[in-house]
């Protein structure tokens, strides 16, 4: 196989292997939507039930179900507290059913789920309760190059663990732009997005447990060793394939995990009313 074919391969590679990994992230993160769908009445309702806000506001909780005989409740308690459950019923405006749950400080989380009623028959749609985190708003011009940069740092990651593997020449041009893009998206916009969402800079080790932040800089730790090796002997690339899977495993880990939230249970009891 010539160079050019190896070389267009693997970008190829790369870059399909990226995108499956950045719609992984999205989708198994504790932020994305939960699906649901449930049988009333013969009609087969399906809706998503959100999981982060960023408002200033009571989060809006809202079904698209134009069928005005279909009403609906909403039970919540705020997580990680001593709470009872609160019901609300829905609101009806035109075709939505809207329900709310009440705002918190950001890192609050807010537990619910939502019963169907049509007649004399009731279906819980989520048999598993949601949980929704109150948060900050991100800017987009902060959040958007983030996100670009840090997916840039997982392609490269990839081209570089390749290159490595495949005994090509770019190896160590890949392992800098590997670096710096993993530098600026994880370790500078990444804590800035954090202080906008929940207003610290880092919640990772030593001051707490969130596994964004301890990942990017073990992941980081793993890059810099990776560079150092190849700047004392060329042909040892070994490291640079280590390092690619460990960015690999830790882009696996689902975003968000371990993250800031307020343990309620730890602070004095309030109910949490409508």
């Amino acid at each position: 196989m010539n160079r050019q074919l190896k070389t267009a391969l693997i970008w190829i590679f790369a870059i399909v292997f990226t995108v499956f990994i950045a719609g992984y992230q999205r989708k198994t993160g504790p932020t994305y939507e939960m699906s649901v769908k449930k049988e009333i009445g013969g009609q087969l309702i399906k809706a998503k039930l959100i999981r982060t806000y960023d408002g200033n506001d009571d989060a809006k909780i809202i079904l698209t179900i134009p069928d005005t005989s279909i009403k609906g409740k909403i039970q919540f308690r705020r997580f990680k507290s001593y709470d009872s459950w609160t019901t609300a019923p829905m609101v009806r405006d035109g075709n939505s059913l809207i329900g709310s749950l009440p705002h918190q400080d950001i890192a609050g989380k807010v537990m619910y789920h939502v019963t169907l009623v049509k007649g004399s028959e009731e279906v819980l749609l989520n048999d598993d309760a949601a949980v929704l985190r109150y948060k900050g708003h991100v800017p987009m011009f902060i959040l958007l190059p983030h996100i670009l940069i840090i997916f840039l740092a997982m392609l490269f990651s990839t081209l570089t663990g390749l290159e490595a593997i495949f005994k090509g020449k770019n190896t160590l041009l890949y392992t800098w732009i590997t670096i710096i893009t993993l530098f600026i998206g994880g370790l500078i916009l990444g804590p800035i997005v954090q202080k906008f969402s929940f207003n610290v800079y880092w919640a990772g080790w030593p001051f707490g447990h969130d596994l964004t932040d301890n990942k990017s800089i073990v992941a980081f730790i793993f890059w810099v060793i990776a560079l150092i090796v190849q700047y004392r002997n060329r042909e040892k690339k070994v490291w640079a394939i280590v390092a690619s899977v460990v960015l690999l495993v830790v882009f696996l880990i689902p975003h968000s995990m371990l993250g800031s939230e307020i343990d309620f249970t730890k602070l004095p009891k309030t109910e949490v009313t409508k």
